[in-house]
């Protein structure tokens, strides 16, 4: 029999909404350094940049007896130009991702709020690994850039496909475990 103990703890409910408090956007940078500093190698120390000064976190945080807990995925948006918004810095915790729709909820949060903000584009700069992922999400890649000594594609949403909303939104989510087929 298994030990208890040793099975992770899995939430049933997280949010996803703009960073609103302090200690969320600790937990919004601290996750992006974990995943583009230590898990991913791509910055030494901090992946923070000057588009932070002006950028919108976005989180998303597992909850305990309803109320947020740990921040485990983040995302930030930006206003590059006048109507021309920019997401970046998608990143979730490897013990959450295979809940299946947490880096998508984050993706639609952002479009959805950038789009409520008066964007006529939504754009940003993905991993090639993760360009499939994107396109099931309707955005189509614009072409391929190299940043950080890593292959990415600058990639577009469809904005027909994310209704605009305003700021205050917050999101529940009840994911469920991605279940593998088996030949």
């Amino acid at each position: 029999m298994d030990d208890v103990d040793d099975r992770p703890f899995i939430p049933t409910e997280y949010i996803v909404r703009l960073a609103r408090s302090k200690w969320e956007r600790a937990g919004h940078y601290a996750l992006r350094r974990e995943i583009f500093c230590r898990e991913q190698g791509v910055f030494a120390d901090d992946d923070r940049d000057t588009i932070d000064a002006h950028a919108m976190p976005i989180i998303a945080s597992c909850c305990v007896a309803g109320m947020p807990d740990r921040i485990v995925g983040a995302v930030r948006i930006h206003e590059a130009e006048p109507g021309i918004w920019r997401g970046s810095r998608l990143a979730v915790h490897a013990e959450h991702r295979k809940l299946g729709r947490i880096g998508a909820e984050l993706i639609r949060m952002a479009v959805c709020t950038a789009h409520g903000l008066g964007a006529r584009r939504f754009l940003a700069q993905v991993q090639e690994q993760n360009v499939l992922f994107f396109r099931r999400l309707h955005w189509t890649s614009l072409g391929t850039v190299t940043l950080h000594g890593l292959p990415h594609h600058e990639m577009e949403a469809d904005l027909s496909r994310y209704p605009a909303h305003g700021r205050a939104q917050t999101w529940l989510l009840r994911p469920q475990p991605v279940l593998r087929r088996s030949a």
